[in-house]
């Protein structure tokens, strides 16, 4: 009786089940927490992180730290948000599976819709254009370094092999082609990253850690926000583990941990090798300056060079590998709706990628500038904004309803209060801050 009972419990936990015919039998084929925990890690883990130690050298490690630890906790709650969100979305709809627009129209309405969708292509956009840029730039000074000829290769050169070499790659390959080279481009960014670690690891100086500014932490929050977010894949992660919250709660919260790890070491490992002389000319606003720019050069050793390059390039590829895949479902969703139809995917892929390449060619220095205005507006609305405004009003119909209903977040509304504001208090800085520089 007490296995029934527990088993009926355990049944409960799920909204429904993943069924897969395999031969003439109907199996269960339930996610694993591991396999979507990987999925978080791989997604959060990206170009993002080198642009960390530029935004935080300013500031120091410790000060960086503490601001890194706050962003990821407001991540995690916003990833939270979306995935309880998605949970009643499915319950409401009776469907196993539903995207991130799709849920927002139907919580929020066509208005809502249109204001995440035209979010949704402008972070994609931005963030492809500060891929190509950077990526261009490391591919160049490689490119230049095997050839002999640093300085003599202009610029737009580097973006436009970048692109066109990586975009060739996804044009001309087969889906399961580039699924495994992705994974082989991942792999080398993680051996890349541990080497890394290793070896800069011997030349940190304990001294750097003393030096804080905590004026100018401020600056690395839109930076280190897309450094954290994987918020686009929480539906997924949702239906892979069919609606049960124990598990989404913690898939999410591991998936999410494992990257804050990484980006707290390495964000002290590459501060901990900078001198104390450009760390005061960066505190005092005398130079804009990129510590890892400084180490691909090989000013702190040959190998710790190459090393940062290897890492680097492959980071922004496998980046640039998922938001390029994110647009061409983005506009093949539009054209199904609107019954667009190309007799070839030329098109499709030349919308993708032009923009992107020629941002990059006409402005190299865009990488930063790029993730900016990215991590403000397009992350402070899909990651903070939409999530609770979804959960607020799926909360309040299902309080009328007398539903019974459960939160992966607690606090009520005046969490959901606190993540408006804040993702508020973030646009508005910038606007501010864009307004001094500019007057």
């Amino acid at each position: 009786m007490q296995t029934a009972i527990a088993s009926n419990q355990e049944q409960v936990t799920r909204l429904f089940s993943n069924l897969e015919f395999n031969g003439k039998q109907l199996t269960h084929q339930p996610g694993s927490v591991l396999g979507s925990t990987a999925l978080v890690a791989g997604t959060t883990v990206g170009a993002g992180i080198l642009a960390l130690p530029a935004v935080t050298l300013p500031s120091g490690v410790v000060p960086s730290t503490v601001l890194l630890i706050a962003i990821w906790l407001y991540t995690l709650v916003s990833g939270l948000l979306i995935a309880e969100a998605t949970v009643n979305t499915m319950r409401l709809a009776g469907r196993p599976s539903v995207g991130m627009l799709a849920m927002i129209e139907n919580t929020l309405g066509f208005i809502g819709a249109r204001i995440a969708g035209g979010t949704y292509l402008f972070l994609h956009y931005a963030l492809l254009v500060a891929y190509t840029a950077q990526g261009g730039e490391i591919l160049g000074s490689a490119i230049a370094k095997l050839l002999g000829v640093q300085n003599v290769i202009p610029a737009w050169v580097g973006t436009t092999v970048f692109t066109l070499l990586f975009g060739g790659i996804m044009y001309f390959g087969r889906d399961k082609f580039v699924e495994k080279l992705n994974s082989v481009f991942v792999a080398i960014v993680l051996a890349s990253f541990v080497g890394l670690l290793l070896l800069a690891g011997g030349q940190v100086k304990t001294t750097q850690f003393f030096f804080q500014n905590w004026s100018a932490v401020g600056s690395a929050i839109s930076v280190m926000s897309v450094a954290l977010f994987y918020h686009n894949i929480v539906p997924v992660v949702v239906t892979q583990l069919e609606g049960d919250t124990q598990k989404i709660r913690q898939s999410i919260f591991i998936g999410s941990v494992i990257p804050l790890m990484m980006f707290l070491a390495w964000n002290a490992v590459i501060l901990g090798s900078v001198s104390p002389e450009i760390i005061q000319n960066t505190a005092a606003g005398k130079t804009i300056f990129d510590p890892l720019q400084i180490l691909r050069s090989g000013g702190a050793g040959e190998w710790l060079g190459v090393l940062v390059s290897i890492f680097s390039e492959f980071a922004i590829a496998t980046s640039f590998i998922g938001f390029v895949y994110g647009l061409l479902d983005f506009f093949q969703e539009i054209f199904l709706v609107t019954r667009v139809k190309f007799s070839s995917r030329l098109p499709l892929y030349s919308m993708v990628l032009l923009p992107p390449m020629s941002f990059g060619v006409v402005n190299p220095n865009i990488f930063f500038t790029a993730l900016d205005y990215a991590g403000t507006f397009s992350i402070s609305v899909l990651g903070g904004i939409i999530p609770a405004l979804m959960t607020w009003k799926q909360r309040q119909g299902q309080e009328r309803a007398n539903k019974i209903h459960q939160p992966l977040v607690p606090g009520g509304q005046a969490t959901l209060i606190v993540m408006i504001s804040l993702a508020l208090a973030i646009i508005a800085k910038q606007i501010w801050s864009t307004i001094i520089t500019n007057s």
